[in-house]
């Protein structure tokens, strides 16, 4: 959990079975066409660049102002838009010890009718405090970048229980460091057409065919891929609090300048939302992923378990946690061995809703990675706490 995060309340608009379009939204900016939040806190970095060895640790001050814009447009328009600077102050860390980061979000959702339906969004950030830092890479090497994540989707009736989805999404990294960017700054581009098919009333079976493509921007003859996958599932209703998700199909990988490669593609989780403000999710993904040493490994073969709980104590307390568990496999090139790696990353956090302007929490992260390369081995906790006023 990011330390800057202060309460667990973001949604995903999305288009209902009527022509306005809604989006769910934190408590307290409901009402308001604009709502300006800031967030300042102290934490503790036991390791603020990643490294296997010789780690730098730090006291963090931050200090967050958003600027927050949420409007119905029309009775079929939702649009909605964010700017945030994160100013970082490092006691101890080599070079500069004061960072600026930037996000933008700009959203948009519209329902054409009833039954049809588009929504875009895209985020740019400029990272220079990274929340999850790269594994193998020098000791102590400023891992800031830009990322910038566009997506659509849209969706529409084909029938009585029958429904169509295209969607597709582009990341762009660009890293700030000469030899980050050499290995790493890439585009990934994916495309999907997906069938949906409601059998009963709480049960839809879906097919879908994605096609994906890497391209990465320095001596990518070697490193770019594209993938063909073919995926099924199921999305059920198991009762009113409970829901489940399910999706298993296989992966085509053509790797340009070395073998390419097949792989199962599955993706189960489920939701229980068992009191009011208070929910658990959990699930599996098994999938490939790039890595961050591209020089001798072609991707990462990643198993994937989560859980994240939300549980109200109160109407004013909440407590939160995540558990990410990975095992995965580094795909070695030619002549290069295959490596097992594995990464546990668990946060958790304590917000108290002063009121309804002011929110504080206790933050706590714990990440670890166990490579059997020792130059990827990697630990990092982060302690805070945070204030964040909303008005």
């Amino acid at each position: 959990m990011k330390i800057t995060q202060v309460f667990p309340l973001v949604g995903i608009f999305a288009a209902q079975t009527c022509w306005a379009v809604y989006a769910p939204i934190p408590e307290q900016e409901q009402g308001k066409q604009f709502s300006l939040r800031a967030t300042a806190g102290i934490s503790h970095d036991s390791n603020i660049f990643g490294a296997a060895s010789n780690a730098i640790s730090s006291t963090v001050y931050s200090f967050a102002p958003e600027l927050i814009l949420n409007s119905s447009l029309t009775d079929q328009t939702f649009f909605s838009s964010s700017y945030k600077l994160t100013i970082d102050h490092f006691s101890d860390r080599p070079g500069d010890k004061t960072l600026e980061s930037h996000d933008l979000m700009v959203r948009l959702a519209h329902a054409f009718t009833a039954q049809t339906n588009i929504d875009v969004s895209d985020s740019y950030t400029i990272s220079k405090n990274p929340e999850s830092l790269l594994a193998g890479v020098p000791i102590n090497t400023d891992q800031s970048l830009t990322r910038n994540q566009a997506d659509g989707r849209f969706v529409t009736t084909l029938g009585q229980k029958t429904s169509g989805t295209i969607k597709a999404r582009t990341v762009l990294y660009r890293f700030d460091n000469a030899n980050l960017a050499n290995s790493l700054d890439r585009s990934e581009t994916l495309f999907g057409v997906e069938l949906g098919h409601a059998i009963l009333p709480e049960t839809k079976l879906v097919g879908e065919f994605r096609h994906q493509t890497i391209n990465y921007s320095n001596s990518g003859g070697n490193k770019d891929k594209q993938s063909n996958f073919l995926i099924g599932g199921v999305d059920y209703t198991v009762a009113r609090k409970l829901t489940a998700t399910g999706r298993v199909g296989y992966e085509w990988r053509q790797r340009d300048g070395e073998r390419s490669s097949d792989a199962p593609y599955v993706e189960l989780s489920a939701k229980y939302d068992y009191a009011e403000k208070s929910y658990i999710t959990t699930g599996y993904i098994y999938t490939l992923e790039e890595t961050s040493d591209v020089a001798n490994f072609n991707d990462t073969q990643v198993n994937r378990f989560f859980v994240n709980v939300q549980h109200s104590l109160s109407a004013l307390i909440v407590a939160s946690g995540s558990f990410n568990f990975e095992p995965s496999t580094l795909q070695g090139r030619r002549g290069v061995a295959n490596a097992d790696e594995t990464t546990t990353r668990f946060g958790a956090a304590l917000s108290y809703l002063i009121n309804k302007n002011w929110t504080a929490s206790a933050t706590f992260d714990h990440d670890k990675v166990s490579s059997d390369l020792a130059s990827r081995g990697q630990k990092r906790d982060r302690y805070g706490l945070t204030a964040a006023f909303t008005f």
